[in-house]
């Protein structure tokens, strides 16, 4: 048992049984570098991480290989998912150094973490031009003896210009306007795969946020090509191996290019995000397909991620199961048949597209769904798709859970489970919402310091992962979200909190954003990283929220700080937008107003505008009902969740508690402090509920009538 074995990451716990003498990021590693005048082994990965696996059984577990380690170096061991901002800083090194990255990700520094030699995964025997990961350690150890100064001239020159590049953003363009707008989707539109959806060749991830900016640009312009590429792409995904055809829930990407076998890893942000493009795509088509996705990948996340006790969600589930990668989900024909029988389990096959040489490994083939069976056979498949789930559940060995929450990826999902939830008549998904936003009030959430913590477990907030720019901006996104639905001034008011650090700690007197706040831990540089990834980044992250709360505020000051954030995104408009696609998002809710709406009038709470009753959720429940002006209030904020207009601010009367003995809505009742601005001076009409359509603040007229309000948003 090495110093990992009190560590709150499952990540670091798969290694804390390791021969290794791992020790955790932080002081007392570097200490004992500097003591024993020896290099830092910075080992980086995460939990659901096949290849980090990989490496940890031919590498780590070995006794030899480990003895090695030991004597050579101090070996530090890094979640990434806890700490974002190491991560940043050794993979911008390693990008640099080898050309390439990903996890694992393997680092060799000075006692001080400047890193002089840098990879990825290496074998546990040379192979495909890598050394094996033995011979490294032997040849990076020989570079420390022998020629020590030149390695750390390498490395103070690597770190020089690492910290220059962090900063190139600040001279950057400026905010992208219609006419960059339309060329970032020209450019999309070149790189899209016309045959199989999605952008680009293998392996193919998820373009959530590019599809969010197509979304928002064909309903700002009627672009219907753009349209178009987020139809084709969704369906492509939801037929395909990525998207789990029994148990819903998507996995990490695909290794090909035609959405067929995936990388089994799934992530909570992944989900999170593609819930809220497919709910966005059913409400701007109505297409039933993207409906189905949005239900199952709700119960999905539900079922499989939600955390009980504390609150919110988990982060990932593991790629392996049983050490096999992908076993979890694929199936060969001897299996349908043990299950199904002769009968179904041929036409299962052919449903479900399983072959007889199979689509993965070993004869297996992962399920895809390429075309919905015939009506006529839609209770047979309820049958068998039903059957084939019970067993996989009952008789395999379930995939490995990584059980910490992360506020991000928690913020990314009160914003999709509070618009599904509302949009299709679900109040269990926006309770699940408002109590994940209430776990990170309450565990997340430092009153005191006012600071924001990424991690926890079990309830309880991680000790040394402080919150990164991510953090507040997709925790405040969420929030906002969150309080359009259900009109709780408490959201609002944790939004603004979380923006005011934002402010005044993650940005410089230029406008830049950094990643990290002002009085964080000094790393070798201090990362700004403007681009988006596989979940939006922090600067555009932190340029929605604070387009939306300016909309609501009027604030002049978040209205310019969100447009100093889009900045480096008009730079990138041309010359590549997939890697800007929630800044381009944003900038599309910019170039609209972004338009704002207020709703006035009495309500009673419920869960969600058009919810009629009471409903079970995660882990409570909500009451609907009343009648009159209550009812007439739902369907003007129904008609305003309902609009595809870019960015869609909206503004609510707080609700009353309902009258009918059950409990009443959480958080304090709306004070002039505590509610938007945009609320303010805004009667009712002849003591009816109505619905100001605004940008700028400056508004229409009022309306009491959902097709006049329908017509002012189209």
């Amino acid at each position: 048992m090495n110093r990992l074995a009190t560590a709150t990451s499952p990540y670091l716990l798969q290694h804390a049984d390791n021969p290794v003498d791992w020790y955790p990021w932080g002081d007392e590693a570097f200490a004992e570098a500097r003591r024993r005048d020896v290099p830092l082994l910075i080992s980086i990965g995460y939990a659901a991480c096949h290849w980090c696996h990989v490496m940890a059984h031919e590498s780590f577990e070995d006794e030899a290989v480990a003895a090695l380690m030991n004597e050579k170096y101090v070996c530090v061991k890094v979640d990434r998912e806890e700490r974002p901002d190491v991560d940043a800083v050794y993979m911008a090194a390693t990008q640099a150094m080898s050309g390439g990255g990903g996890w694992p990700m393997t680092v060799f520094a000075t006692p001080d973490g400047k890193p002089f030699q840098a990879g990825t995964y290496y074998p546990p025997v040379s192979r495909h031009g890598l050394p094996s990961f033995r011979q490294l350690l032997i040849a990076v150890d020989r570079a420390w003896g022998d020629i020590r100064e030149d390695v750390l001239r390498a490395g103070d020159g690597l770190v020089a210009e690492l910290a220059h590049n962090a900063r190139v953003v600040a001279g950057a363009e400026g905010v992208p306007d219609a006419g960059a707008l339309a060329v970032a989707v020209d450019v999309v539109r070149r790189e899209f795969d016309a045959e199989r959806g999605g952008f680009g060749g293998a392996p193919k991830f998820p373009p959530s946020m590019t599809l969010e900016q197509l979304l928002r640009h064909h309903a700002r312009t009627g672009d219907g090509g753009a349209l178009d590429m987020v139809r084709r792409t969704c369906e492509a995904m939801a037929r395909g191996g990525m998207y789990d055809q029994l148990g819903g829930g998507f996995a990490r990407y695909s290794v090909d290019d035609a959405w067929v076998v995936p990388h089994f890893e799934k992530m909570l942000y992944d989900n999170a995000l593609l819930l809220r493009v497919y709910l966005h795509l059913w409400r701007a088509t109505g297409d039933a397909l993207a409906l189905r996705v949005v239900n199952e990948t709700a119960d999905w996340m539900l079922r499989e991620l939600w955390l009980d006790g504390a609150g919110g969600f988990a982060s990932s589930l593991d790629a392996d199961t049983d050490g096999v990668e992908g076993k979890f989900y694929a199936w060969d024909a001897d299996q349908l048949e043990a299950v199904l029988g002769s009968e179904d389990a041929a036409w299962a096959a052919t449903v479900f597209a399983v072959t007889p040489e199979g689509t993965f490994e070993h004869g297996q083939s992962v399920l895809q769904l390429l075309q919905d069976p015939d009506e006529a056979d839609a209770e047979r498949f309820q049958s068998v798709r039903t059957r084939l789930f019970e067993a996989r559940r009952d008789q395999r060995t379930a995939p490995g859970r990584d059980d910490k929450a992360v506020a991000a990826w928690n913020g990314l999902a009160v914003a999709a489970l509070s618009e599904a939830g509302a949009l299709t008549g679900r109040p269990e998904l926006v309770a699940a919402a408002r109590q994940t936003a209430e776990m990170l009030e309450r565990v997340h959430w430092d009153d005191k310091t006012s600071r924001l913590t990424r991690t926890s477990r079990d309830g309880v907030a991680g000790a040394h992962n402080p919150g990164v720019l991510e953090d507040y901006a997709d925790v405040a996104e969420g929030l906002l979200a969150l309080y359009a639905v259900t009109g709780e001034p408490r959201w609002f008011g944790f939004a603004g909190r979380l923006l005011d650090v934002v402010l005044d700690e993650f940005r410089d007197e230029s406008g830049l954003f950094y990643d990290t706040a002002g009085d964080a831990e000094t790393l070798i540089f201090r990362p700004a990283d403007p681009t988006d990834n596989a979940t939006p980044g922090g600067t555009s992250a932190a340029a929605g929220a604070l387009l939306t709360y300016a909309a609501l505020t009027g604030s002049g000051r978040h209205r310019e700080a969100a447009e100093q954030a889009l900045h480096f995104t008009g730079a990138l408009a041309e010359k590549a937008p997939r890697f800007a696609g929630w800044g381009l998002a944003v900038a599309e809710a910019l170039a609209d107003g972004p338009r704002e709406v207020a709703i006035v009038g009495e309500w009673q709470a419920g869960g969600e505008p058009d919810a009629g009753g009471g409903s079970e959720t995660a882990g409570g429940s909500e009451a609907g009902g009343g009648a009159g002006s209550s009812e007439a209030f739902r369907e003007l904020h129904l008609t305003a969740l309902r609009s595809n207009a870019p960015g869609l601010v909206i503004a609510v009367t707080p609700p009353t508690a309902p009258d009918d003995g059950t409990p009443g809505t959480p958080g304090t009742p709306g004070t002039p402090e505590t509610l938007p601005e945009l609320l303010s001076d805004r009667p009712t009409i002849n003591g009816e509920p109505a619905a100001y359509v605004c940008r700028g603040f400056v508004c229409q007229a009022p309306t009491t009538q959902v097709t006049v309000l329908t017509s002012e948003l189209g």
